[in-house]
C-alpha cells in the first residue's frame, strides 16, 4: 500500500476481503483484483443517491465519490 488509508476507506476495503474464506490470504494482490468492482459500486452508488434522493443526497454521494478515489489510488 502507497499511503494510510482513511478510516472509511480502509473500512470499505476490510468489508470487501472479509468476503474471502478465512484461508485465502487477505493482502495487498487480492485487494487489486478487487479494487475496480469496488471503486465502480462505490461510485454507482453515489449517482443512485443523488438521483433517488433528487439532489437531496448530494453530500453524501460527495462522501462515496471521496472514499472511491481514494481506493482507486492505492
Amino acid at each position: 500500500m502507497t499511503k494510510q488509508l482513511s478510516p472509511a476507506a480502509r473500512a470499505v476495503r476490510d468489508a470487501v476481503l472479509a468476503t474471502y474464506a478465512d484461508n485465502i490470504p487477505k493482502d495487498d494482490s487480492l485487494w487489486a483484483l478487487e479494487r475496480a468492482s469496488t471503486v465502480a459500486a462505490l461510485r454507482a452508488a453515489a449517482d443512485q443517491i443523488v438521483i433517488k434522493l433528487a439532489g437531496l443526497g448530494q453530500e453524501s454521494a460527495w462522501y462515496l465519490e471521496e472514499i472511491a478515489t481514494e481506493l482507486e489510488a492505492q
